[in-house]
């Protein structure tokens, strides 16, 4: 398992000059206008302006826009490197997506290719309705993307790219290891429509994995790092003192199984269960399992 942070690497993240620095670094390699750009992330040229010189802060969907949009990672815009230490385990391949020509049309394609997978489902999309979606040829499509296999593939990394973003944008603040935990479990909600989306795509890659052994690596190492993300948070409690002693990594396993069977369930429509079921009976486990004598497991 990944090594907590340290405190250093902690100080690091907390340099709010540096950040906003590498932020204006995205916001200059734009090709739009300053506008265009704060748009893009659902802010005004103001919010954007007083952001950028330490009026205001930059909230942590906001962060995961500046990263999506200029193919950086959460990571380097808060600590300077993309392997950076952090609370959330990184995707064992390269977190930031490789440099390629054409990357804004790149970026394009994927983001259509992973809603419509998500959607319609990775058997009922034809590369015809993501070149349709894009307003580009086919020929497009093949040149960023050779085999049809990869667009599943590269919908997986891309899940698991916004993930840690998500992860590091939320939880780089949070010290309390039980108030991370819980920040945790709500970032896995399927609750909102991109929730839901992610969650799609996973339920297809388990199939695909099942089916085809080829799927299993890339499966196995997206999967590990979300583990690992569990682990090291359960680990850091018991150094706290708010969890309860025991093997954290068999309660990472136990954790996660959870999430997962009442994530299937919610995204099945299972008449019994709901995002508000799912949430309680996760607190309640980490309540009982987790934190145990330590407190009362959710908090008010």
């Amino acid at each position: 398992m990944t090594s907590e942070p340290t405190s250093a690497e902690h100080a690091a993240d907390s340099d709010p000059t540096a950040l906003r620095a590498r932020v204006r670094e995205v916001v200059a390699g734009y090709p739009h206008s300053h506008r265009a750009f704060a748009d893009r992330i659902g802010l005004d040229a103001t919010k954007l302006s007083k952001s950028l010189t330490g009026v205001r802060r930059f909230t942590p969907v906001e962060l995961t826009r500046i990263a999506e949009i200029g193919q950086v990672t959460v990571n380097w815009l808060i600590n300077g490197r993309d392997d950076a230490e952090t609370v959330a385990a990184a995707p064992r391949r390269a977190a930031r997506p490789p440099e390629r020509a054409g990357g804004d049309r790149y970026q394009q394609i994927l983001d259509a290719a992973w809603e419509l997978i998500a959607e319609r489902g990775f058997h009922a999309v034809r590369v015809a309705d993501i070149a349709e979606a894009c307003g580009v040829s086919a020929a497009a499509i093949h040149y960023h993307f050779p085999g049809r296999d990869d667009l599943l593939t590269e919908a997986l990394r891309h899940s698991v790219r916004q993930a840690f973003d998500r992860q590091v944008a939320e939880l780089h603040s949070i010290d309390d290891a039980h108030q991370r935990l819980l920040r945790l479990v709500e970032l896995q909600l399927p609750e909102s429509p991109g929730l839901r989306r992610e969650w799609s795509i996973w339920l297809q890659v388990w199939n695909e994995s099942a089916l085809r052994p080829e799927l299993r690596v890339l499966h196995g190492d997206s999967y590990t790092r979300w583990h690992d993300t569990i682990a090291r948070t359960i680990l850091q409690g018991q150094r706290q003192g708010v969890f309860t002693d025991g093997d954290a990594e068999e309660l990472a396993v136990r954790l996660t199984a959870l999430i997962d069977g009442l994530g299937i369930g919610v995204l099945t429509g299972r008449p019994d269960r709901s995002v508000r079921r799912m949430r309680q009976v996760l607190h309640d486990f980490i309540g009982r399992d987790v934190v145990g004598d330590h407190g009362s497991g959710t908090p008010a």
